[in-house]
C-alpha cells in the first residue's frame, strides 16, 4: 500500500478541522439524498408502472444495488489508501451522473435495475470515502462523535429526500419530479468535491506517527490486502464481530427498502402516508447518531452495537405484527432507534483496531460486507415473501438481527477506546 509523508502543520482534532469536517458532512448528506431519491418511490414504480408481480422480481433493484455497492465500498478503501481519498471521491460523484436520467425515462424494468446498479458503485466510493475522510481528520479521540455526524447527515439526506419524493409522486406522478431532485443533488456534490474539499491523507500519515498504534499481527501496521481482508472478515474478533453486524444491519434495512413501502399501501395508506412512514426510520436513524455516536465514545462500542441490534428486532417485530398506522409509526421509530444505537459504533469500532496505514481498506471491507446486506436481505426477504407473505418475511430477519446482536455480544472483546 503507498504512504503519505505528513507535514508537520497537520494537526488532527475535530476543532483544529472544523471547517473541512463540516464541509464532509454536507457533502455525504448529498450522499445521502442521492439515495434517498429512491426509497419511497421505486418499490411503488415496480407495481404501478412496470407491472413486476413477484416481490423476488421486484427486488432485484436492491440486490444490484447491494452488490454494486459492496464492491465500490471495498475499492473504496484501497484506493484511497493508494491514490488519495479526494479522488476517489470526485469519482463516485462522476459515477452517479447518468443514474436520474436513467431513472425518469427507463422504459423497462431492466432499466432500473442498471440504474441501481450505477448508484451502488458511486454510493460505495463517496460515501466511504467521507467516512475515511472523517476518520483522518479527528484523530482517535473523537472517533465515535465523527462517525454520528457523518451518518446522521447521510440518513437525513435519506429521510429528507424520501418525504420530499413522497410529496412530489402524490402531487406530480411518479416520474420524473422525484428525480429532478437527486439530479441536483449530484451536480452540488460534485461541484463541491471538486472545488473545495482537500485531501485527508496526510492526516492518516499524521496519526500513525504518533506512537499510539499496535496494529494486530504488525507492529509497524503495513499490512497486504489480503491481510486486511482476513483480519476483518474472520481473524480480529473486533473487526469479524462488526462485520457480520454491519452484514445484517443492512440485511434488515434492505427488507424495509423493497417490502415495506408494498406493506403499508396493500393496507390503503396513500402514498403521502407511506412516505411520511418510509422517512420516519431514516430520520429517527439519522438524527439519534448524533448522540450515539458521542455515547459510543463514553461507554464503548459493544453495548451500543448490541443493544441497537436488539431493539432494531423489537421494531421489526412490531411491523410484522401490525396494520394500522400508529403501531407502524411506533414500529419505525424503534427501528431508527436500534440502527442510531449500532451504525455509529460499527464503524468507530473499525477505527478504534485498524492501524491508519491500512484504516481506509479495513472500512471498506467492512462496508463491502456490511452491504452486501442489502443484496442478502433482497434475496432472503423477495423469497420468504414470495412464499409466506411479507410479514412472515420480516419475523424471520427480526430474528436474524437479535442472533446477530447476540453473536456481539458474545465474540466482541470489550476494548478500551484509543
Amino acid at each position: 500500500m503507498g504512504s503519505v509523508r505528513a507535514d508537520r502543520r497537520t494537526e488532527l482534532g475535530l476543532r483544529r478541522n472544523w471547517a473541512q469536517f463540516l464541509l464532509l458532512v454536507a457533502v455525504n448528506a448529498l450522499v445521502g439524498g442521492t439515495l434517498g431519491q429512491e426509497r419511497t418511490v421505486l418499490p411503488l414504480l415496480a407495481e404501478e408502472i412496470f407491472g413486476v408481480g413477484l416481490y423476488t422480481a421486484a427486488l432485484a433493484y436492491i440486490f444490484a444495488f447491494g452488490l454494486a455497492k459492496a464492491a465500490g465500498n471495498y475499492c473504496a478503501g484501497v484506493l484511497s489508501d493508494r491514490w488519495g481519498r479526494k479522488p476517489v471521491l470526485v469519482a463516485g460523484w462522476l459515477a452517479a451522473v447518468p443514474v436520474p436520467a436513467m431513472l425518469m425515462f427507463g422504459q423497462a424494468w431492466g432499466w432500473i435495475v442498471a440504474a441501481n446498479a450505477v448508484l451502488g458503485i458511486s454510493q460505495g466510493l463517496t460515501w466511504s470515502t467521507t467516512v475515511v475522510m472523517k476518520m483522518d481528520l479527528v484523530g482517535p479521540q473523537q472517533r465515535g462523535l465523527a462517525m454520528g455526524l457523518n451518518e446522521a447527515a447521510g440518513y437525513l439526506g435519506v429521510a429528507g429526500t424520501a418525504l420530499a419524493t413522497g410529496y412530489i409522486a402524490a402531487h406530480h406522478g411518479l416520474r420524473p419530479g422525484p428525480f429532478l431532485l437527486g439530479a441536483a443533488y449530484i451536480a452540488i456534490g460534485l461541484g463541491l468535491s471538486v472545488l473545495a474539499v482537500r485531501e485527508t491523507r496526510h492526516h492518516a500519515a499524521a496519526e500513525a506517527g504518533s506512537g499510539h498504534w499496535s496494529a494486530p499481527g504488525s507492529t509497524a501496521g503495513s499490512l497486504s490486502s489480503r491481510q486486511v481482508f482476513m483480519l476483518t472478515t474472520f481473524r480480529d474478533r473486533t473487526l469479524s464481530s462488526v462485520s457480520q453486524a454491519g452484514l445484517v444491519n443492512n440485511l434488515n434495512d434492505g427488507l424495509a427498502w423493497g417490502l415495506f413501502p408494498i406493506l403499508f399501501a396493500a393496507a390503503g395508506l396513500g402514498v403521502a402516508q407511506v412516505g411520511l412512514l418510509v422517512a420516519a426510520y431514516p430520520a429517527v436513524w439519522g438524527a439519534g447518531q448524533l448522540v450515539t455516536g458521542v455515547l459510543s465514545d463514553r461507554y464503548g462500542r459493544r453495548k451500543l452495537i448490541v443493544g441497537g441490534m436488539m431493539v432494531q428486532a423489537v421494531g421489526l417485530a412490531l411491523v410484522a405484527a401490525g396494520g394500522r398506522f400508529g403501531l407502524w409509526l411506533a414500529a419505525m421509530i424503534l427501528l431508527g432507534a436500534g440502527t442510531a444505537m449500532a451504525y455509529p459504533a460499527l464503524l468507530a469500532a473499525i477505527g478504534d483496531v485498524a492501524h491508519p496505514q491500512w484504516r481506509a481498506s479495513a472500512v471498506g471491507i467492512y462496508r463491502l460486507w456490511r452491504d452486501g446486506g442489502f443484496a442478502a436481505g433482497a434475496v432472503l426477504s423477495g423469497v420468504a415473501a414470495d412464499a409466506f407473505g411479507i410479514p412472515a418475511a420480516v419475523a424471520v430477519v427480526a430474528v436474524l438481527t437479535a442472533l446477530s446482536g447476540l453473536l456481539v455480544a458474545v465474540r466482541m472483546p470489550a476494548r478500551r477506546i484509543p
